[in-house]
């Protein structure tokens, strides 16, 4: 249960949007030529247009754990604002005349080598690093310690902002409405794109009144309203279990985090050595080190200046 923290969608749009801003020369100058964009207008700035199309190129580039955040209703208007923002500096920057110039095509042409060798290489890494079912249950037998976990509790809440808010999500719950589509529907947490739900946790994860409140449901009931410093929130509790090994089908994830790394770097060495083998390769030893210097040159007297 975490509040959305608009600042890093704000950075991450913005990052992720510089890749697509220096794609194909001005974006605010394409945007207001081309006839064919994709998807529906969501905001127009200046002449130019943002579309559907671009939002959702947008939030794929974002990194996983702050996607969730960005496909609540008030993640979406910020990444939004963002994206106006970003044109309306683009549009300037056109003005002053920054999108043209020597440097700025030395460094399209830079970021398109290393976007294609990132294509690259995430293709065939990914291809050929997969992590099998046997090397899950290897690993998990062999590190079982790392997966005991204490009494857990799994939750699921609908977190808004005002007291009024609250009740009237509550009223419809009472009246038989569905929990999880309501979260979907209500919710200011990043949860909500998953109903809510907020998975397991143990003591000392979450705030105190939260913690206190959830611990004390029976499975399948639902809270009153509470309140914290988030604001206020309606929980569900979806399931309990006693202290002990979690299970495999739990920790997968985790265990694909920590066997991949190994598995890629495997897997590049052996794309390295690949390629230098097929290939005729000479190093200009002498060029190499007029560029760095020798130890010779550092016994050299400095030149002096004529006067």
């Amino acid at each position: 249960m975490k509040a959305i923290n608009t600042a890093k969608i704000i950075v991450a749009a913005l990052s992720a949007a510089a890749l697509f801003g220096c794609q194909g020369g001005t974006p605010s100058s394409d945007s207001k030529s081309d006839t064919k964009k994709e998807g529906k207008v969501l905001a127009e700035v200046n002449g130019g247009s943002i579309t559907t199309a671009d939002f959702s190129r947008e939030l794929k580039n974002l990194p996983e754990y702050l996607k969730a955040m960005a496909e609540t209703p008030e993640g979406r208007k910020e990444m939004l604002d963002t994206m106006v923002i970003r044109e309306l500096i683009l549009q300037q920057a056109s003005k002053d005349g920054l999108d043209k110039g020597a440097e700025i095509e030395e460094k399209l042409q830079d970021l398109k080598k290393r976007l294609v060798v990132e294509s690259f290489l995430k293709k065939k890494v990914e291809t050929e690093s997969q992590v099998s079912d046997a090397d899950l249950q290897k690993f998990y037998e062999q590190n079982k310690d790392k997966f005991k976990a204490g009494e857990q509790i799994k939750a699921s809440h609908i977190l808004v902002k005002t007291e009024k808010e609250a009740k009237d999500v509550q009223a419809q719950i009472k009246a038989g409405g569905n929990f999880e589509e309501l979260a979907k529907k209500y919710s200011a947490d990043s949860s909500a794109a998953k109903g809510g739900d907020l998975g397991w946790f143990g003591k000392g994860s979450m705030v105190p009144v939260f913690e206190k409140t959830a611990m004390a449901l029976k499975e399948g009931q639902i809270s009153d309203i509470v309140k914290s410093d988030f604001g206020f929130h309606i929980i569900k509790l979806t399931g309990k279990r006693a202290a002990g090994v979690r299970p495999l089908e739990e920790v997968k994830e985790q265990i694909k985090g920590a066997i991949m790394p190994q598995k890629q770097q495997e897997v590049f060495q052996k794309i390295k050595e690949e390629l230098k083998k097929n290939a005729k390769i000479t190093v200009k030893e002498d060029v190499l080190k007029e560029m760095g210097g020798t130890k010779d040159d550092a016994k050299k007297p400095a030149a002096t200046e004529k006067k």
